[in-house]
């Protein structure tokens, strides 16, 4: 439960920071395959020989973990705020088994006792109809957004009520690919930046994102070494990771 509230706590932060701080984003050729993504991890390893060796070998090499660029794919992600994996996996393939097929129109269509019964809560409903009624009333093109700049992408989401910063920038990094998205209002992406750098405290979003300046424009590389890197580690110590943990 404490995590929980850490996360809900970084996401409020991080809601006041895109209002102050505009989201930069380096360009560079999305991340489609796993060739992409070792050739991607080649590069932030001359950035950062020392760090990268480190995370690799706990961690193993950097998964591709691709999602499908559309409703699905975003829908699965705001699933996925907030809980565990293993509970985010168990909801939303009842979300698939109930309604199908899983797009914008037959979500608008459903009700809440509907979205309730597959152990949504209140927020994640609110949120999926906001989604399916910005994409049916064509206020958002999900198609479009890979053709967009990051920054245009990033904010066109996050302008739909229910999706946050966090979801936005998952979004980007593991639907549409984009190397440098990084999402440092993650818990988990914040306990491993601790561990990995021997940090005393657990860094908020503002001084994560600070610390990943290093790794631009490939953060969205350095999050994925960052969240295996995690895992590798909580599992040698037998420790619980952080809810959220990729």
């Amino acid at each position: 439960m404490a995590a929980i509230r850490e996360r809900k706590q970084g996401n409020r932060v991080a809601r006041r920071a895109k209002t102050t701080r505009k989201r930069i984003y380096h360009p560079g050729p999305p991340i489609a395959d796993e060739a992409g993504l070792l050739e991607a991890t080649q590069r932030l390893r001359a950035k950062d020989p020392e760090l990268v060796e480190r995370l690799i070998a706990i961690g193993g090499p950097p998964p591709l973990r691709r999602r499908e660029a559309g409703f699905a794919g975003l829908a699965a992600i705001i699933v996925a705020q907030q809980v565990s994996t293993a509970s985010a996996t168990a909801i939303f393939a009842r979300l698939q088994a109930r309604i199908v097929p899983l797009d914008a129109a037959e979500i608008a269509k459903a009700t809440e006792e509907d979205l309730r019964a597959c152990g949504l809560s209140n927020a994640k409903i609110r949120a999926l109809h906001a989604l399916s009624q910005a994409i049916v009333e064509g206020g958002l093109d999900l198609k479009n957004l890979a053709d967009l700049d990051a920054e245009d992408a990033h904010k066109a989401l996050v302008a739909v009520k229910g999706v946050g910063p966090w979801t936005a920038d998952v979004f980007l990094l593991f639907c549409l690919g984009h190397p440098d998205a990084f999402p440092a209002g993650d818990v988990a992406l914040q306990e491993a930046a601790k561990v990995a750098l021997n940090l005393k405290r657990r860094p908020d979003a503002e001084r994560l994102e600070r610390i990943a300046e290093r790794w631009r424009p490939l953060r969205g590389v350095a999050a994925r070494m960052l969240w295996a890197y995690y895992r590798g580690v909580k599992a040698r110590s037998g420790m619980a990771l952080a809810d959220g943990s990729r």
